[in-house]
């Protein structure tokens, strides 16, 4: 759970628009957004550019992400 943690680090809540102005801001490659469903909900649609990690996967791939970048997961 440690290393989830320190990429995963509490922030307040933001809703949807929060998250357009974010991801508008910024390049593709300055962040990662991450859809923590099961595959089935991915295939049936999800947010241009989010890469699948299911949330029982999370610890496991976790260390695959940049550290130095937001992570924005939902």
């Amino acid at each position: 759970m440690g290393i989830l943690m320190e990429i995963f680090k509490p922030v307040s809540s933001w809703g949807v628009e929060d998250v357009r102005r974010f991801l508008e801001s910024r390049a593709p490659e300055e962040y990662y957004l991450i859809d923590v469903r099961q595959p089935g909900e991915y295939e049936k649609g999800h947010l241009p550019g989010a890469r699948l990690i299911p949330m029982n996967q999370l610890a496991e791939k976790s260390a695959e992400l940049d550290r130095n970048k937001p992570v924005i997961a939902y």
